[in-house]
């Protein structure tokens, strides 16, 4: 299999049983070595006291296209802990997008980064996560 072949069958089964991102609304874009696009539409469950996109779910849609770009060569992998700089906020209706790009894979730690925009190209958060390598596989090689 490809590196490409082996991040979208580690996608599929992470995908199945991500009960999470399955019920705010993301979908994977793309996915592919160290890397990984997923998107949401901001509903108005997404929102918050100031009729915005909650900061969590910014940083949700974040933290899973981490999850799935440090995930993407079939090593289960983790986030050993995560931060976010929200720099404008995403309103009703946008579509958001976080792209994850791996900057640093060394042994078992990896470093990521998300930057999530909406379909304006204006830059809605920036998010920086440092994932680990546990025991397991997402499927059988």
């Amino acid at each position: 299999m490809t590196p490409k072949e082996i991040a979208e069958k580690s996608a599929a089964a992470m995908w199945a049983g991500d009960r999470a991102s399955q019920d705010l609304g993301m979908s994977i874009v793309e996915v592919d070595e160290g890397r990984a696009v997923l998107n949401l539409t901001v509903a108005e469950r997404h929102a918050n006291g100031h009729g915005i996109c909650h900061g969590g779910i910014t940083f949700a849609l974040a933290d899973s296209a981490f999850a799935f770009a440090c995930n993407s060569r079939n090593q289960s992998t983790v986030a050993q802990h995560n931060m976010i700089s929200y720099l404008a906020p995403g309103r009703l209706g946008d579509v958001l997008t976080a792209t994850a790009t791996e900057l640093s894979l060394t042994g078992r730690s990896g470093i990521y980064d998300v930057k999530v925009t909406n379909q304006n190209a204006i830059v809605i958060a920036e998010f920086r996560g440092f994932s680990r390598a546990i025991k397991g596989q997402l499927f059988e090689e």
